[in-house]
């Protein structure tokens, strides 16, 4: 296939954007920027087909970009949201907020190629379905068969490490927030965790940190520092699961 199409992604998380780089890499041309801001003079020097606008972000949040953008009439092109809330109110919220589509995290190869296709041409390319997520499963491995459409084995490998380095990371920041007992910014760091997880088919560290985060955001802390070593072991058993199948 020949590129002929411009993709923007915009999303703060530097791991995010490596995953969204080798799928939509293999499709389209692509620039990145790390928040709003920076996506509002990216949007100013360059001409891009599309536009993918995470919604949290530090500086300028994807909303409030969106809103500069067409008030100054910075584009035509479409915008779309993505973000880990994923009800129908919030879908309906940001589709109001002026995006013209929505993907939820965690997202899907096919998902994602799929909705760029669609509001680039209104008429895209089939791809397979995607298989529904299995709780129990430590890995699924769907989700490495999808990417190995669009990338190579080095490059998921290197996406899978990238994805455990940040976890630690998140969990040696996590334990000092328990202690500071700064639950906002656990929540933070939770949702990160959440949707990166999805992402890369960790269905484990994803559903525990689902209900992890809704513990926080319903003020329930009695069992924090426990969910955070139950999220660690999650993690290293993850670790150790990668590294018997190879895959770091």
């Amino acid at each position: 296939m020949t590129k002929n199409k411009k993709v923007l992604i915009v999303d703060d998380n530097a791991l995010n954007r490596k995953v969204f780089e080798h799928i939509i890499g293999q499709v389209y041309f692509y620039e990145t920027a790390e928040n709003g801001v920076e996506a509002i003079e990216k949007v100013k020097e360059g001409d891009f087909d599309l536009i993918l606008m995470d919604i949290q972000m530090p500086l300028l949040d994807g909303i409030s970009a969106l809103k500069i953008i067409k008030a100054e009439q910075l584009t035509n092109s479409p915008v779309i949201a993505i973000s880990a809330y994923a009800s129908t109110a919030d879908r309906d919220y940001f589709l109001s907020a002026g995006f013209d589509d929505f993907i939820a995290k965690p997202i899907t190869p096919r998902q994602l190629l799929e909705t760029i296709e669609n509001n680039i041409l209104k008429n895209g390319f089939t791809f397979e379905d995607s298989q529904g997520f299995d709780e129990d499963l430590i890995l699924d491995e769907t989700v490495i068969n999808q990417l190995m459409k669009y990338n190579t084995l080095e490059n998921i490998k290197t996406v899978y490490q990238d994805f455990l380095d940040e976890s630690f990371r998140l969990l040696t920041e996590i334990d000092l927030l328990i202690k500071e007992e700064n639950y906002p910014e656990i929540g933070e760091k939770i949702h990160i965790m959440k949707g990166n997880s999805g992402t890369l088919g960790a269905m484990k560290i994803f559903n525990f940190t689902k209900a992890f985060e809704k513990n926080i955001k319903t003020t329930n802390f009695d069992n924090i520092f426990r969910e955070y070593l139950i999220l660690e072991g999650l993690i290293t058993s993850f670790q150790e699961h990668l590294q018997a199948k190879k895959m770091i």
